[in-house]
């Protein structure tokens, strides 16, 4: 799923500015886990006792995401920005 998520948001950068495109995704990222937790819950109040949890888990998770790529892309730099038209995400 991820992949495909990625695939558009290559395609998406090519006639739009990449920041653009990222800041894009982490606001439906957003947007979408927010939903997630909220259609979790039973009531409001059931929601607004798992927010700060959820808010943990989600920020953690991306966190570990965002390090291990960067690594990833440290450890690898020159064969995936070798040609920089060609995509490696």
């Amino acid at each position: 799923m991820a992949d495909a998520y990625v695939a558009l948001a290559n395609e998406q950068s090519k006639s739009t500015n990449p920041g653009k495109v990222s800041a894009a995704f982490l606001y439906a990222a957003a947007r979408f886990n927010t939903y997630i937790t909220a259609s979790e819950s039973s009531s409001a109040e059931d929601y607004a006792s798992r927010k700060e949890n959820s808010l943990n888990y989600f920020m953690s998770e991306y966190k570990k995401m965002l390090v291990e790529h960067s690594t990833d892309y440290y450890e690898n730099f020159h064969e995936y920005l070798e040609n920089k038209n060609k995509t490696h995400n």
